[in-house]
């Protein structure tokens, strides 16, 4: 549960997805997915052991050269570092990197571009949105928390003990990043791509992060997903004391919705993590049912008014501890703007700074 708080509950059961790979790869070996299209993991600490990434072989494309086309990088670090070398002296050896392409500014999705660019001489290929943003939360690494922020969590009902807690580990975005290219050439939405002598559409998101860029081959049937589409655990979909006023989760699902129109439903899904599988669009309707649902239990809970802090039962199964406080607070806060937004509640601030929502009249 790295990328978000599971909401699934007893009365949205799970879509039956296939999965059609019996076993992933391990460090420093490679499963092909599809014709010249390798299926990577790079190690991750925490609940999720891996992350996936993926290696399209090149010959030549337009404006680089043969080698590897690399989706994802894996978080910054030694144990990353180790595992490529590993995978340059095995499954990937014999060729380079052509191009780095990253689907969004997350440390365990870019963390390693820099590494791998630089030894390579290769180009980052990214969204604008992405890419400055990750500059951003990198330059606030060694600061010490904000004012704005502390207000921020004030406002949702954290505690003394909390705040302290936030501020003794806030600036460690950087932590998980090689140090980042200072340049990229920028993806957009709807361009098209030659990637190892087939086109490739770019197909953005947005909610989980700015401008998140999922990858799709129609003549191979593959979609690279990242974080946009998982198949056992949710993304995360957060407001942050940056944007406090944000609605990331109608983003989120206006971008689900839209990606289901765009992709078809025989597409071998691969995701940044779990296992590649099919059923995109049975996986679609469940994660958009089960916020529709979020909302739901969330507006009856409001009938009585209600600061952040009091709302995590309704939307989340796990029991909400000091680690999973800034994941569950960012998660509530955008379904609580999301009612906003719609109408379905409102949002007071009493004298001591503490916000509470209600049901619309």
């Amino acid at each position: 549960m790295r990328d978000g708080v599971e909401q699934t509950y007893p009365d949205h059961p799970r879509p039956k997805l296939t999965y059609p790979f019996e076993h992933g790869p391990k460090t420093g070996e490679a499963v092909d997915v599809g014709p010249g299209v390798k299926w990577l993991r790079m190690p991750l600490g925490g609940a999720l052991s891996f992350i996936n990434v993926w290696a399209i072989e090149e010959f030549e494309p337009d404006g680089g050269r043969a080698g590897w086309a690399i989706v994802d990088t894996g978080m910054g670090g030694t144990a990353t570092r180790d595992a490529w070398r590993a995978a340059f002296n095995g499954p990937l050896a014999g060729k380079g990197v052509s191009r780095v392409f990253v689907t969004h500014m997350h440390p365990d999705h870019i963390g390693m571009s820099g590494y791998l660019t630089r030894k390579f001489d290769a180009k980052l290929w990214i969204t604008r949105l992405e890419f400055m943003t990750c500059r951003s939360l990198a330059a606030d690494t060694g600061r010490e928390a904000p004012e704005d922020a502390l207000r921020f969590f004030r406002a949702a009902g954290w505690d003394e003990d909390a705040l302290e807690h936030y501020k003794a580990r806030f600036g460690g975005f950087g932590r998980g990043l090689h140090t980042l290219p200072d340049s990229f050439h920028r993806l957009n939405d709807g361009d098209e791509i030659t990637i190892g002598g087939r086109m490739w559409r770019v197909v953005v998101g947005s909610g989980h992060s700015p401008e998140h860029a999922c990858l799709y081959c129609p003549e191979l049937k593959l979609m690279i997903s990242g974080d946009q589409v998982l198949p056992r655990i949710s993304s995360n979909v957060s407001v942050f004391p940056t944007e406090p006023d944000g609605d990331p989760l109608t983003d989120w699902l206006t971008s689900l919705a839209r990606i289901r129109t765009k992709i078809p439903d025989d597409v071998l899904v691969l995701p940044a993590h779990n296992d590649p599988f099919h059923g995109l669009h049975a996986r679609i309707d469940h994660l958009i049912g089960g916020h529709e649902r979020g909302l739901e239990r969330l507006h009856k809970l409001l009938a009585e008014p209600k600061r952040v802090v009091d709302v995590f039962h309704v939307l989340f199964r796990r029991t909400i501890d000091q680690n999973l406080l800034g994941l569950a607070t960012g998660e509530s806060i955008a379904h609580l703007n999301c009612l906003v937004a719609r109408g379905q509640a409102v949002r007071t601030r009493d004298e001591n700074g503490v916000d509470w929502y209600r049901a619309a009249a």
